[in-house]
């Protein structure tokens, strides 16, 4: 591994340095926000970009759409790490932020089917490829900037306000959909109250644009004029610390996404549970969730950042199969939050320093793509397809096969831990 590159960073004032790390991991928040605004709102304006039919297949048609915004985040990852490596981490965030914008205004006007025919639902499939672009490339830059904005000692702590964000992004689109449906009803949010979410995600992305204006750029001109500098040739050298960060990520990610995205639909489905009373399990669950982050990555500055990987990776292995597996003979929305909770603070260990913990493997001159590009693959295929793969063995009559499949996928996790330590900088050995 190479030495942090902190230099840059060194004459700012505390408060300036929390100003940047808090302008950088904002965007986390409004990119969510908006990526997943999406998912809330889609049974709602779904008959607006598709002919009139069954409901289901609507819904399937801009879930189709969803999926797309994940499969550009690989792309999102390659375009803007490159981006980030050879002019700036600055300008990329900034790009990225005007682009998640943008997607988000544009869905907010488009016309509907009946305006427009075909080419409703055809802006909305660009609009969202903007937004998965924009999102790819948002992960790996601002873990970039925020491993080389923070300071020794506490560099789990800040780095954790990138997942307090990105999960707060996920609550307030909850909370949006909360208080437009209580405000607006069904009818009014079908004809036009959908539009409003994507308005409010774009001013919003406004807002974080103006915070990053002020931001410190930490990409020395040594780097930039490298050049190799943000090149997948510049990365071959280091392919091994690539693919073993890749399978980190594979595993890191579906255990999020089986315990964030997954789980409410898996607490009425399997759990059965009534379809409120899971959202209100979530709903907390996601909130502690966030307010821990700040402590594991506390905690992994005093335990070393591969430690707390280590400990992700052992105990993801031995509880995530199993709390799914207790979890339905559950009927009590307590014990349900408890035993989630359990597999929300073993993955913890993991996103509260997985972001920092990726960049600080490579050299500044190809981190940024490195840490983009392996998250955006690894998460398209493992984490964003968790919930297809899941619902496809339920459909199939063998759930239990779902669960053998995140054992594999978590043991896969465990072993890149392990094979990471000799590309490890000794710092993160205690």
């Amino acid at each position: 591994m190479a030495p942090q590159d902190s230099s840059r960073m060194a004459d700012i004032t505390p408060a300036n340095r929390i100003k940047s790390i808090v302008s950088a991991s904002s965007g986390n928040l409004v990119e969510w926000f908006d990526f997943y605004i999406y998912a809330f709102f889609s049974l709602y304006f779904a008959a607006s970009f598709f002919p009139k039919g069954d409901t289901t297949v609507q819904l399937l048609q801009t879930a189709g759409i969803f999926a797309i915004g994940f499969l550009m985040r690989p792309i999102g990852g390659w375009f803007f790490g490159k981006l980030a490596d050879r002019v700036g981490r600055k300008f990329a965030l900034m790009v990225s932020i005007v682009m998640m914008c943008g997607g988000s205004l544009m869905i907010a006007l488009l016309p509907t089917y009946a305006q427009i025919g075909v080419w409703a639902p055809l802006l909305l499939l660009l609009a969202r490829m903007l937004q998965g672009l924009a999102v790819g490339g948002e992960y790996g830059s601002s873990a970039t900037y925020m491993s080389e904005v923070a300071i020794d000692g506490k560099r789990g702590f800040y780095a954790s306000f990138q997942y307090v964000t990105l999960i707060g992004g996920q609550l307030l689109a909850v909370l949006v959909v909360v208080i437009l449906e209580s405000l607006l009803g069904k009818e009014a949010l079908r004809e036009w109250g959908w539009r409003v979410p994507f308005v409010i995600g774009a001013l919003a992305a406004v807002v974080v644009f103006y915070l990053r204006r002020g931001m410190h750029e930490t990409t020395g001109s040594n780097v930039k004029v490298s050049k190799e500098a943000g090149t997948l040739r510049g990365l071959l050298p280091y392919k091994a610390p690539f693919f073993i960060i890749m399978g980190i990520t594979a595993g890191g990610s579906l255990a999020f996404y089986v315990m964030t995205t997954y789980m409410q639909k898996y607490l009425v489905n399997t759990v059965g549970f009534e379809p409120k009373v899971a959202s209100y399990i979530m709903t907390c669950a996601l909130f502690v969730y966030m307010c821990v982050q700040p402590l594991f990555g506390a905690m992994a500055d005093r335990i070393g950042r591969y430690n707390s990987l280590r400990w992700f990776g052992v105990l993801s292995v031995l509880l995530l199969a199993p709390i799914m597996l207790l979890l339905q003979g559950v009927s009590n929305p307590y014990i349900a939050f408890a035993l989630i909770m359990t597999g929300l603070c073993v993955n913890s260990l993991y996103t509260s320093i997985g972001g920092i913990f990726k960049a600080e493997v490579f050299p500044a001159h190809i981190r940024a793509l490195a840490v983009g590009l392996s998250y955006g693959v690894a998460n398209a295929l493992f984490g964003g397809s968790a919930e297809f793969v899941a619902l496809n063995f339920k459909n199939m009559g063998n759930e239990n096969g779902f669960y053998a499949y995140t054992l594999v996928i978590c043991a896969v996790g465990w072993f890149s831990v392990w094979k990471l330590k000799p590309h490890l900088h000794a710092s993160h050995l205690r």
